[in-house]
């Protein structure tokens, strides 16, 4: 074999090694088409609360941390990012600007921003076995939660953005209520759970964290 086909075969070989290793990172947002038969809308009553199926407790958090009170009641103040999540199967990076503050019993993480005239944002991060009733009935909750009527199939579909980055699969929506409260979700399938992540608050607030809460989604990676 002459030396010019060796370094050829090498070069080949070293190439398909580099754009194997990079495909990892590559992030891949994507809406599904409209087109096709409309799925039934589903039926089940929407209650303005954290309401799960039956045998799974509520998304959300049942305590009020977001005054610098921790679990216990002590007062407490901010706390390093990550100091309450390095358990977690899951991990992020959350925008500086973001104040982290004990999750309590339920959530696997939980954020306060800050906005003018004191409005408030908050941020809970849980996790649940299964799929919690499924991806469509998910997203009918969370709009039932800040007002919004049930929708079929086809249109929550619609609503969300797809997205694949680091070895996971990620839906996004972006929803206001009548009552001006705006959520910024995404559910992340992984292993045998899913894992919410639920941002909301006063609609001016929420929108002007979009592009942040966006950028954060895109952090989450297997620990």
């Amino acid at each position: 074999m002459s030396l010019l086909r060796l370094t050829t075969q090498t070069l080949a070989v070293s190439l398909l090694l580099i754009s194997t290793g990079c495909r990892d990172r590559e992030i891949v947002a994507y809406r599904t088409p409209k087109e096709g038969p409309t799925p039934v809308a589903q039926k089940t009553p929407i209650h303005h609360t954290d309401s799960l199926p039956d045998g799974h407790p509520p998304i959300g958090n049942t305590s009020t941390n977001t005054g610098g009170v921790a679990p216990d009641g002590s007062m407490m103040g901010a706390l390093p990012s990550g100091a309450l999540t390095a358990t977690n199967a899951l991990a992020w990076i959350a925008p500086a600007h973001w104040q982290e503050k004990a999750p309590g019993t339920v959530r696997k993480g939980s954020y306060v921003i800050n906005g003018d005239g004191g409005t408030v944002g908050d941020l809970g991060i849980t996790a649940f076995p299964g799929d919690t009733g499924g991806l469509h009935a998910n997203i009918n909750r969370w709009r039932g939660q800040i007002g919004l009527s049930n929708i079929g199939n086809k249109e929550v579909e619609a609503g969300i953005e797809h997205i694949d980055v680091n070895s996971l699969h990620i839906d996004f929506v972006d929803m206001v209520g009548p009552n001006g409260i705006r959520l910024l979700g995404a559910i992340v399938p992984h292993g045998t759970e899913t894992w919410f992540f639920k941002l909301t608050g006063p609609d001016a607030l929420i929108a002007r964290e979009r592009a942040a809460f966006r950028e954060f989604i895109l952090t989450i990676r297997v620990r």
